[in-house]
């Protein structure tokens, strides 16, 4: 019967996820996320889904990350109104991660005179489809069967595998998560499919810090904190403020560094870290479960403060410096670290430090890449402060945890289509893995579809009747 696999978004870029997967009359819409970063458009947004809703059998979300997730409610709003599938932690991130951001959206909206994308019912109703997934269970959806395994990326994060009534299997790994980390498992193999959909945000790149993060991180925080000034880390509210929170919590209580006064300023990440903990005895790896064991609590520590409301954080300008500030967004393009930006990042005793990928255009990447004027929240500010990228942290894989996952695939794989990544990213890794693999490996386009099955894999024409 074959699979019939559209492009939509994740190609050609690293975000806006979005595959449309066809055999027979089944349609699985795997991911309907945001794009990012300077090839952002905000009208696209708006546009039309090029597919039918009501002939979608059912939409899985990978994991919950805007990127992947953040027009999941507009398909709701527009109509979609058949089962959502994704993992428990992914539901409950989920919602806050969407409620966050259609307020966000609608202000953002009010303020350029445009309807919101979607509101708050939305994602109630939204909320109201999902029906939870467990890792490692086939399960039957339409005339396929689906399995979910866990990409160690964020928590709850999973890879889809596919497979038809003929037998034909494909596979889409999401997020790879740049293994191994205090909290989760191992990204797991996909060992069952003829073709492979895999990411390549760091494609091209090695990530030779990954191996002494701690120590790297540790002695950046010492060095800022020697500056007497605040230091600023936007981070993304989920995984990586759970990561910086366990670390500074063991360095401080080590030892390793001086205990100054640390602050949480962000009510998604402070939602977000409560998810963590109610997850953590299922999800967590193992000696994390042991560690949570012995501690209770693997991210409070006595020198941290949680600042929700606005009023707690508006107090954290009487703490005396050095403080450390964690506040979203993780690329500087929202949130409230914009407001610490401004205030700070003109001062000479102001560090800055960088723990995630900033998507091409986004005010972190301008700032990671030594502009000494950024514009945040539409202001332009002057940047006399050190900036300090810390690479170890993302929460990809890098290009040869990259390879080595697609060398875990074959030989079942025969075929990977190379996908969320920056062009050049995701041609270095296809070029990797043919050579290296000895397998096709394709860089699909923007809107191309392609027909998958045991015998192969062949381009199709976009034909009219996709909706």
């Amino acid at each position: 019967m074959a699979f019939r696999v559209s492009f939509f978004g994740g190609a050609d870029a690293v975000t806006g996820s979005e595959f449309l997967v066809e055999s027979g009359d089944t349609r699985i819409l795997i991911d309907c996320g945001i794009e990012q970063g300077k090839d952002f458009c905000e009208s696209c947004m708006y546009d039309e889904f090029p597919y039918d809703l009501e002939r979608i059998t059912a939409v899985v979300v990978t994991h919950a990350h805007l990127d992947h997730i953040g027009r999941v409610p507009k398909l709701v709003k527009d109509g979609y109104a058949g089962p959502i599938y994704m993992t428990e932690p992914t539901r409950d991130i989920a919602d806050v991660m969407l409620r966050d951001s259609a307020h966000i959206m609608s202000e953002n909206a009010k303020a350029k005179q445009l309807p919101p994308l979607y509101l708050e019912e939305h994602v109630n109703k939204m909320l109201s489809q999902i029906e939870v997934v467990e890792y490692r269970k086939e399960m039957k959806v339409g005339g396929m069967s689906m399995m979910l395994r866990d990409t160690g990326h964020i928590l709850g994060g999973a890879s889809i595998r596919l497979k038809d009534g003929d037998g034909d299997t494909i596979a889409f790994t999401s997020d790879i998560g740049n293994s191994p980390t205090p909290l989760l498992p191992d990204a797991e193999a996909i060992t069952d499919a003829d073709a492979v959909v895999i990411e390549s945000v760091y494609g091209d790149r090695a990530n030779p810090e990954k191996e002494h993060r701690v120590e790297k991180f540790r002695d950046t925080v010492k060095a800022a904190i020697a500056r007497k000034g605040p230091i600023l880390i936007p981070a993304f509210s989920v995984e990586r403020t759970q990561l910086m929170l366990y670390e500074l919590s063991n360095l401080m209580e080590a030892g390793a560094l001086p205990r100054i006064p640390v602050f949480l300023d962000s009510p998604l990440a402070i939602a977000v870290t409560d998810i963590y903990k109610k997850h953590a005895a299922k999800y967590f790896k193992d000696a994390a479960q042991d560690e949570l064991k012995r501690e209770h609590d693997l991210f409070a520590f006595p020198f941290l403060k949680m600042t929700p409301s606005r009023e707690e954080s508006q107090q954290i300008v009487d703490t005396k410096d050095p403080k450390i500030i964690i506040a979203g967004a993780g690329m500087s393009h929202g949130g409230r670290i914009g407001k610490w930006e401004k205030m700070f990042l003109p001062k000479p005793q102001t560090t800055l430090i960088m723990v995630g990928y900033q998507a091409p255009g986004s005010p972190g990447r301008l700032l990671q890449d030594g502009s000494k004027k950024v514009k945040i929240a539409g202001q332009m500010v002057e940047v006399r402060a050190k900036v300090e990228t810390l690479h170890g942290w993302s929460g990809h894989a890098d290009r040869d945890g990259l390879l080595r996952f697609a060398d875990s695939c074959v030989p079942s794989a025969k075929t990977f289509f190379v996908a969320m990544g920056e062009p050049s990213s995701a041609r270095f890794l296809a070029q990797r893995i043919h050579d290296f693999l000895g397998v096709r490996a394709i860089v699909a386009g923007k809107n191309e579809v392609w027909e998958v099955s045991k015998k192969g894999v062949t381009r199709q024409e976009v034909r009219g009747d996709i909706r």
